[in-house]
């Protein structure tokens, strides 16, 4: 009998996974025709119906929750059908503020870095944000060239023909545009427009829309552009990217250059010099929330001087210049069915809420994350309790508390689990702490030998930040790492699959969800990661404490594969030289270190990593300026300077090409000291280290 057929208190375990894998697949099929194609070919009722059984076996077999579980997404997945276009200027997020004080501070921030008074006026500008698609349009010669999506922030897809029927996107550009100009905006619908598309689709016995912005979205990635012209999707302009010739000094003036050439800007958009008239703007803007003809979800601030903009730079992938205030989240009610375990790469037990399902704003939610058990006990919850959710920042979904008049007789603790729920019950630890006591994060003891840990550390190698393999998702590694035929238990496994495919006889296009074209897509995006960066190298092998910032930072330091691995093996082996060298680089501490030397002291790590380096080329580490007179040094900078922060001054040396440590080494070549250095000073003076003042440092880069 098919498992459709089987009423789901009657399924099996067995039943219920093959049971959820046809719902998802059925599902996912419904979506695509449905957002992609606008042509469902089920009703509404029909649909519901699916996510209904797919939903009733989650609750009942929690276990057995997919990745591409339909209760996990809202819509359908990127299409491959679209041409990627890499980004000139990335499209880099925001950092968000969620409160009147964490906008304070970021104006502190600011100050304190550029070194102004505590109380100096900056001039920032102060704008909703548009709860819609982000897109970059290209013009050259004052002509629409090419529109892509956001993406990942580097690669989007390729929706010019699409963006040419938007009303708001002119084809070509009034005024005097420079030769080169990439515009940044927001695709979005209006309520009207909106609630109208949806009265046309209900008389026409069609489906109806969730939301104005996951239309607007599906809208403009149509194959077809006449479905995209035939909806009324607008276009605010606010931002840029590679542009040839600068037409203002100003966000603002930028802003008002793009009016000029034809875009429509939004009109909430203010000038502010202070924390307070900025957060008098917000709370204005937040009071006309519900009256506007579109969605927002906060308010942007970005300092409006260009040059000072250059001059914060970023943090990580953020503008240091920039911060998106988020509108308070939304919130409901539901009932906490049960708590799961998941253990993450580094064996980390996570208790998980499962959820009666609740939409909280506009998104259907079923899990929550708990964070450990000292916070359920915080929390106070139980089993069975009815607890308020929000949407932390509209994206992660926590549990705010419980509701005591309304818990049950029935209602019961959680005890959190002393053995790892693996098959190998391998017992739980707890780390300690700096001060001796116990802390927080309790761990599974198996490492490599769990098998939880050991899927995890193969999805964050293949994971976006890291190798970034297209078509290996977590689904796939799962596939791969139970598969008998072609497993996949260690990184280097997966680079040697194509060759073991052939050898077996090309057995992958014969399995179930393959095929010939499947199997040689996946197989071309591993061998286009065959070369990789020395950061995402870093980054993907999975140590602890070494996240995307830590590993350009090592990357840059060592600027080489053999270099890094034979100093990570150095400090694993107790070379106390080694182990200082890193010690000086800016940002790196302790537990950085203890965590490379914990992981290449490891065998089965060390195993691991000598097998991957066999399979990839690693370039080095790109250095950002070649020809600049302290490019390639080693500088450390300390005591009081005047003329710059020493944020400030790590961000130019390493603009010159120069690496920035925090303490002084053999390997220093310049000390650049302020009023007050100690003993840092001393120590260079040691090592026969030159040493110079602020002036004679602006001296030497030619910036006197």
């Amino acid at each position: 009998m098919s498992t459709a057929k089987i009423p789901v208190d009657e399924l099996t375990e067995s039943q219920a996974r093959d049971e959820l894998a046809r719902l998802a697949a059925e599902i996912a099929e419904h979506d695509r025709r449905y957002h992609t194609e606008d042509a469902p070919t089920i009703t509404d009722a029909e649909y519901d119906s699916l996510r209904r059984r797919n939903l009733a076996i989650e609750q009942r077999f929690p276990a057995l929750v997919r990745e591409d579980s339909p209760s996990r997404r809202v819509g359908a997945p990127v299409s491959g059908k679209f041409e990627k276009v890499r980004h000139k200027v990335p499209m880099l997020s925001l950092d968000n503020a969620f409160s009147d004080e964490d906008v304070i501070d970021f104006v502190a921030r600011i100050r304190r870095y550029l070194k102004l008074d505590a109380d100096a006026p900056i001039a920032m500008t102060a704008e909703p944000k548009i709860d819609g698609l982000s897109l970059s349009l290209r013009y050259e010669a004052g002509r629409l060239v090419s529109a892509a999506t956001r993406g990942d922030g580097q690669v989007g897809e390729n929706v010019t023909a699409n963006a040419r029927v938007v009303s708001d996107i002119p084809n070509v550009l009034a005024d005097d545009p420079p030769d080169i100009l990439e515009v940044r905006g927001e695709v979005y619908m209006t309520h009207r427009d909106f609630l109208a598309l949806n009265e046309r689709q209900a008389a026409e016995g069609k489906q109806t829309y969730v939301n104005p912005r996951n239309t607007a979205a599906g809208s403009l990635r149509q194959l077809d552009p006449s479905i995209t012209a035939a909806r009324p999707l607008k276009f605010f302009a606010y931002a840029w990217g590679e542009v040839s010739r600068m037409p203002a000094d100003t966000q603002m003036g930028m802003v008002d250059a793009l009016r000029r050439y034809g875009f429509a800007t939004n009109p909430l958009m203010l000038l502010c010099r202070t924390a307070t008239e900025l957060l008098e703007h917000y709370h204005r803007i937040e009071a006309q929330r519900g009256s506007l003809s579109y969605d927002i979800d906060g308010v942007v601030y970005k300092v409006d001087d260009l040059m000072l903009q250059q001059r914060l730079g970023f943090v990580s992938r953020n503008p240091r210049w920039a911060i998106a205030h988020k509108f308070p989240a939304e919130r409901a009610t539901t009932v906490l069915k049960e708590i799961d375990i998941q253990v993450g790469r580094t064996g980390a037990l996570t208790p998980v809420a499962r959820l009666e399902p609740v939409t909280v704003g506009g998104v259907v939610v079923t899990n929550a994350t708990l964070h450990n058990a000292e916070e359920i006990e915080r929390l106070g919850i139980m089993i069975g309790d009815t607890v308020t959710v929000q949407r932390a920042g509209d994206v992660i979904p926590q549990i705010l508390n419980y509701v005591p008049e309304r818990r049950p007789a029935d209602a019961r603790k959680f005890q959190f689990p002393t053995v790892c729920p693996c098959d190998l019950k391998t017992p739980v630890i707890r780390e300690g702490t700096a001060a001796g006591g116990e802390g927080v994060v309790r761990r599974c003891s198996g490492e490599f030998a769990c098998p939880f840990q050991r899927i995890e550390h193969l999805r964050h190698f293949v994971s976006r930040r890291a190798f970034d393999i297209e078509g290996l998702g977590e689904k796939q590694i799962e596939f791969f790492f139970l598969d008998p035929d072609l497993p996949v238990r260690s990184p280097a496994d997966i680079f040697t699959l194509a060759a073991r495919d052939r050898q077996n006889m090309k057995k992958l296009k014969d399995k179930d969800g393959w095929g010939a074209t499947s199997a040689q897509n996946l197989f071309d995006a591993i061998e286009a990661r065959r070369t990789i960066p020395l950061d995402r190298m870093i980054y993907g092998l999975g140590i602890r404490h070494v996240g995307e910032r830590t590993a350009t930072t090592l990357a840059r330091a060592y600027g080489s594969w053999v270099d890094f691995h034979d100093a990570a093996l150095a400090v694993a082996e107790g070379d106390l030289h080694a182990r200082e060298e890193m010690d000086a680089l800016d940002d790196i501490g302790d537990a950085v270190i203890d965590a490379v030397a914990a992981y290449f002291a490891e065998e089965h790590n060390r195993a691991l990593v000598e097998r991957l380096a066999e399979e990839v080329n690693v370039e080095d580490a790109e250095r950002p300026v070649t020809e600049s007179p302290v490019a390639g040094q080693t500088i450390v900078f300390t005591g009081a300077l005047e003329r710059m922060s020493r944020d400030e001054a790590k961000a130019m040396a390493e603009r010159l090409g120069a690496k920035v440590a925090g303490s002084v080494s053999r390997k220093t070549d310049l000390v650049v000291a302020g009023p007050g250095a100690g003993s840092k000073l001393k120590k260079a003076a040691e090592f026969g280290i030159e040493v110079i003042d602020e002036d004679a440092w602006f001296e030497r880069i030619g910036q006197e």
